[in-house]
């Protein structure tokens, strides 16, 4: 059995759950802008369509006898900044939106992704892992931004907003740091697991880290949403 296509294609029907589902909730926003269902609700399309070339045997190349899945690096290139996009528009709920700090963190994040992607593509461990600290060292000036200014951005908007915003934070920040782990642990790295083993956990890391963020982010708006329009409609008490 080739459980490589095995997972690629239980990847493919959960992004296309996933999909339909963020689908199913942009018919009745609450008061989410429309644009947020847009974007988690593409972001499984594309991520979907790469590793559905996966999962036919297509977007890979051997290079010095290593197997460079560039698939993912197509489906990371678009997904990954779209999910800090939406990320920002989180932090942001309540204000206008800051398109500098966010332009700054997506096109860091595209750093990270063609860092990890010449990596993968180089012939020998001395460059593999020159560019794969490229990648980390920019890795971590998303995570900063992440938790210094986005953070900071929630604290005039409520204590529900900016409480909301961490726990999302720290679901978003558990994922991502491991992405650079599997591929230090797999075969482009240490290789202290093998190719499938890395399969099997560049696709539970994705879905956990797109459908199940996008899950709990529009979701979370959704009922802070509620809780707001359920304050406002509260009934005052007649004095008589």
């Amino acid at each position: 059995m080739d459980w490589q296509a095995t997972f690629h294609w239980v990847y493919v029907l959960a992004m296309a759950i996933g999909a339909l589902y963020f689908i199913s909730l942009s018919r009745n926003p609450r008061g989410v802008p429309k644009y947020e269902y847009l974007v988690a609700t593409f972001i499984p399309i594309w991520s979907g369509l790469a590793y559905l070339a996966m999962a036919m045997g297509q977007g890979k190349i051997e290079i010095a006898g290593q197997i460079t899945h560039y698939a993912r690096y197509i489906d990371w290139f678009v997904t990954t900044p779209l999910l800090l996009l939406s990320l920002s528009w989180t932090a942001m709920h309540h204000m206008t939106k800051d398109w500098t700090l966010i332009a700054s963190l997506m096109g860091t994040q595209v750093i990270v992704i063609g860092s990890g992607l010449i990596a993968d593509l180089s012939t020998t461990d001395e460059t593999r892992f020159v560019w794969y600290l490229c990648g980390v060292v920019a890795f971590l000036v998303v995570l900063w931004g992440v938790w210094v200014p986005l953070r900071a951005k929630t604290r005039g908007q409520g204590m529900e907003l900016s409480t909301f915003y961490t726990r999302l934070a720290t679901y978003f920040t558990a994922f991502w740091i491991s992405y650079p782990i599997a591929w230090l642990i797999g075969p482009p790295g240490l290789g202290w697991i093998n190719q499938t083993a890395e399969t099997f956990l560049f696709c539970v890391l994705p879905f956990f880290s797109k459908v199940g963020f996008s899950y709990l982010d529009l979701n979370g708006l959704r009922r802070l949403h509620r809780s707001k329009v359920d304050t406002a409609v509260t009934p005052v008490r007649s004095a008589y």
